[in-house]
């Protein structure tokens, strides 16, 4: 697929935001790799959104939406058709009942925390330190010491790959553990959520205590995509990896964490892939071009 072939795509209909061709992975995963993805899109509302979807139906070309890349691996042999980023569905707004607050699904959830925290909304003090976007964190109803973003979530806005929003209430998702049952192929546009008031000061005590406790006992610092696998019934997966004597096993710039087994980390070099450990890819997908244009900007010939 050329560059004109998505220019007469994205021409039929309108749309905002930065269009990117053989944009590598590894620059929007956690993790740090994966290679190239043909087209990568970055629509900018919800009717742009609308419009890259629709486009892609009717062209028949495979998508898949980005959040923040932060429990995703990539291949590092590269990928076809269209990642949409939604990073710049980003706002967080009271809403008039009180304590519930609107938040768009690529909003950092970093982002949503501090918010919350200097205005002096509690509820998400346990996810601090937990990577990924809002819409992110639902899809997989995150969760940390015994909050879940199903404890918090009031109603969930979601768009099909025709283009169609539906608000979908707390019990229509589904949630289970590190887990929701959304409508296949839906994307989440923004959730609501509601939290209780407290005194700000006592927010932030709290976020840094569970904040405290979490880097003494996962390695915050390193590129990972969090923990790899989820715990079985009455036990955690880090304790049965450990047990198993694989903590800091190392394969290639992978390793199994030494702070904890359930976090694989990439010390530099790790390529995904059965022979990553064994393959010199050094170098790989660094003569693709990258190119980049703004649908809407006067250089880009959008109309």
């Amino acid at each position: 697929m050329t560059a004109r072939d998505v220019k007469e795509i994205f021409d039929r209909g309108l749309f905002r935001g930065e269009i990117r061709f053989e944009e590598p992975m590894s620059a929007h995963t956690s993790l740090k790799t994966g290679g190239p993805v043909e087209i990568m899109v970055f629509p900018e509302d919800p009717l742009s959104l609308k419009n890259v979807l629709s486009a892609c139906e009717r062209e028949n070309i495979p998508s898949f939406v980005l959040g923040a890349g932060t429990n995703l691996l990539a291949g590092d042999t590269g990928t076809g058709g269209v990642a949409i980023s939604l990073r710049e569905f980003r706002s967080i707004e009271p809403t008039r009942d009180e304590g519930v607050l609107f938040v768009g699904a690529g909003t950092p959830l970093a982002m949503l925390l501090g918010f919350a925290q200097r205005n002096g909304y509690a509820g998400l003090e346990a996810l601090a330190g937990i990577p990924g976007s809002a819409g992110g964190a639902v899809y997989m109803n995150a969760g940390s010491f015994g909050t879940e973003m199903k404890d918090v979530v009031v109603s969930v806005s979601v768009m099909n790959r025709h283009g169609d929003i539906e608000i979908l209430d707390r019990d229509r998702i589904g949630f289970s553990y590190r887990s929701s049952n959304l409508p296949e192929g839906s994307v989440i546009l923004s959730v609501n959520i509601a939290l209780r008031r407290d005194d700000p000061e006592a927010i932030r005590q709290r976020t840094g205590e569970f904040l405290k406790k979490k880097r003494a006992a996962q390695p915050l610092g390193e590129s990972s995509a969090g923990c790899v696998f989820k715990n079985p019934p009455g036990d955690s997966a880090g304790r049965l990896i450990d047990a198993a004597g694989c903590k800091g096993m190392r394969a290639g710039g992978a390793e199994v964490s030494r702070v904890h087994a359930n976090f694989f980390i990439n010390t530099g070099n790790a390529v995904p892939g059965f022979h990553g450990a064994h393959a010199d890819r050094k170098g790989k997908g660094q003569g693709a071009q990258r190119h980049r244009a703004r649908a809407g900007d006067k250089d880009s010939g959008s109309q």
